[in-house]
């Protein structure tokens, strides 16, 4: 956490940085420590990873001639840290008081300035403060894998981990009614956005500056790119290369000073990382939650391949009950609302690996690099009819509208009449703008998810279809919801999760991969899948992804019905919500006339987060563990 203070009055900010501590105390419980100058107020929760007996934070270093130069706080790992080092010792003379990842940080910025971010292969997001220059400069990783909320108060500029942290130094949470529409049709609010009206965030692949007084100044460093190489179409020199450097990625990542597990459900993503770290630690352990449902539980599948690839397995079961009564707890972690049901299971997965490991290696970002989402088949599979012309295909589209909701073909001629730019906005799909209509009392018509997708979409001009998808779901779904939920559940219960997939040196080959290796007719991911056929047992490869899915539509209808009947009826927010509609949607739900399981838990999950942070209300209870601060 970091305040920059206008009036040069940072000392006096020490309690509220303590105070906005302590809600964060879950992400670093084993140390922490606060420092400041007239400027400057840094404070940090550490969760010790490498050099676990030195590298305490707010970290201070510098050349020489100046040793106390500058002070870093910085959450997150840099894999390539040893290689840094040693670069930085032999050809600039860097000397190092640790063993750690800190101390490379700020000898690459003394050294190479703002550009250094580049040279770092990691997830992070730190602050830097220059003494002499009286500068902060500060950097979020190329995907977003690490959060950065940043907060304008009337004495300065805020920075932490946790929006709620931000909150001792703001004058509470308010709703942004933007952000609320934004997330009922994305089931999460896009960056640099937050729920919040008073937060934001530093969007990811972004750096700063900002001196005391002046505005914080953002550039983006990293533009991800898709570059399709159709040379490689089905080349094994272009397998070898994704085996290759994915081994080499998942060694980087498994550098730590604690033991280090992964998560492993019945998909190729998670498997292949834990085959890959089994290399590196023979005496893996790896860790799956599922419900006791069927349908719903991948257990059975990633015990098989925990099996085939020789590693002890951990399975968590989730019941019915358990989900209900901790989901305050998971949206109070979590921050801002994101109603992706998931996070439940991995909450508690996360909570079981805790128990014997402090680092688990994960498979997000596969999808988003490899082509792995069935919904990249669209542009072929919707072909026939976006080559129609504009008058045939309005036509289709208005005969697609006359027919009534839940009818076969109504939704693909309804998108079969847009362009790309009007039909994909990433794999969330909740409630459509026209449906919003009705539910939200201050509905505005004049906004869009196509707000948040259009420009993105301008910088993917001339890209195929495939790519294009990718370059979105980067920039919304990828950073918005699957690295969200990874990181606030996982540093719930103090673990830090790793995800090998997502490294620059990756990307780098996986951005050349032709459309043809990417989705096919049969199957996605084709040439990922083809790289791990010797990595991965049999009957993974092929197999669909599903994760860790979540029995909702049965519970909302069932079991659970009146505990969404009870969380809707008691919420204070009818300035939002007309809860008639809310209840009505609920009711057709159970009475089996539409499957509107997705569409409550998203008013839910937002109706609690509103319980938590805007009225008080609801409070969950939040265990509080000890740990020592050093002044």
């Amino acid at each position: 956490m970091g305040f920059v203070s206008h009036a040069g009055d940072a000392a006096s900010f020490d309690a509220a940085i303590e105070a906005g501590m302590r809600c964060a105390r879950h992400r670093g419980p084993d140390d922490a420590g606060v420092w400041h100058d007239r400027d400057v107020a840094f404070g940090f929760n550490r969760l010790s990873i490498i050099d676990l007996e030195h590298s305490h934070q707010p970290l201070r270093w510098g050349p020489a001639d100046e040793p106390d130069r500058y002070a870093l706080v910085f959450n997150g790992e840099i894999y390539n840290y040893l290689e840094l080092r040693a670069e930085l010792a032999e050809s600039c003379g860097a000397q190092f008081a640790t063993q750690g990842d800190g101390e490379a940080i700020l000898a690459a910025y003394h050294h190479w300035g703002p550009d250094s971010v580049q040279r770092l292969r990691g997830m992070f997001a730190f602050l830097i403060w220059d003494t002499r220059d009286r500068v902060l400069f500060g950097a979020r990783d190329p995907f977003g894998i690490k959060p950065l909320y940043l907060a304008h108060t009337g004495n300065g500029v805020a920075f932490a981990s946790e929006a709620k942290s931000l909150r001792e130094m703001t004058d509470g949470a308010g709703v942004s009614d933007v952000a609320l529409q934004q997330y009922l049709v994305l089931q999460y609010v896009p960056e640099p956005a937050t729920i919040d009206s008073h937060i934001t965030k530093v969007e990811s692949g972004c750096s700063f500056v900002l001196r005391p007084g002046a505005d914080v100044v953002i550039s983006r460093y990293f533009h991800p790119t898709f570059a399709p190489d159709h040379a490689l179409d089905g080349d094994g020199d272009l397998y070898r290369r994704i085996a290759e450097v994915l081994d080499d990625s998942v060694a980087k990542h498994m550098r730590a000073d604690v033991t280090v597990g992964a998560f492993l459900s019945g998909g190729i993503d998670s498997t292949a990382i834990a085959a890959l770290a089994k290399k590196y630690n023979p005496d893996l352990v790896t860790f799956t939650a599922g419900f006791e449902r069927p349908g719903y539980s991948e257990v059975d599948v990633a015990a098989e391949s925990a099996a085939a690839i020789g590693v002890r397995h951990v399975v968590r079961m989730v019941s019915e009950q358990e989900l209900t009564e901790t989901l305050p707890l998971i949206i109070w972690y979590l921050d801002d609302p994101v109603a992706d049901p998931a996070l439940v299971p991995l909450y508690f997965v996360a909570n079981e690996a805790r128990k014997q490991v402090k680092v688990v290696l994960s498979g997000e970002g596969a999808d988003e690099l490899f082509g792995g989402y069935t919904i990249y088949r669209e542009a072929s599979s919707l072909r026939a009819l976006t080559s129609l012309p504009s008058p045939l295909r309005r036509g289709l589209a208005a005969v697609g509208r006359a027919l009534p909701d839940g009818v076969r073909g109504k939704d693909l001629l309804r998108r079969g009449a847009l362009d790309l730019e009007g039909r994909y906005y990433g794999n969330a799909r909740i409630f459509r703008e026209e449906q919003l209509a009705g539910l939200l009392r201050r509905y505005d018509p004049g906004r869009s998810f196509r707000d948040v997708t259009d420009p993105v979409y301008r910088d993917s001009a001339g890209w195929d279809p495939i790519a294009r998808m990718q370059h979105i779901d980067l920039f919304t779904w990828l950073r918005g919801d699957i690295l969200v939920k990874a990181d606030k559940m996982t540093m719930a219960n103090s673990l830090e999760l790793r995800v090998p997939f997502l490294d620059r040196e990756v990307f780098d080959v996986a951005r050349s991969i032709p459309p043809e290796q990417k989705v096919t007719r049969k199957t996605t991911k084709l040439a990922l899948r083809r790289a791990l056929a010797g990595i991965v047992p049999p009957h993974v490869i092929d197999r669909r992804k599903l994760g860790f899915p979540v029995p909702i539509r049965h519970y909302l209808a069932e079991g659970s019905y009146e505990w969404a009947r009870e969380i809707i009826r008691s919420a204070q927010t009818d300035e939002f919500f007309d809860p008639a509609a809310v209840l009505a949607l609920l009711d057709d739900h159970r009475a089996g006339r539409a499957d509107h399981s997705r569409r409550i838990w998203t008013i839910l999950v937002f109706l609690l987060w509103h319980g938590i942070f805007v009225t008080g209300a609801i409070s969950p209870q939040v265990p509080e563990p000890a740990y020592p601060v050093r002044i």
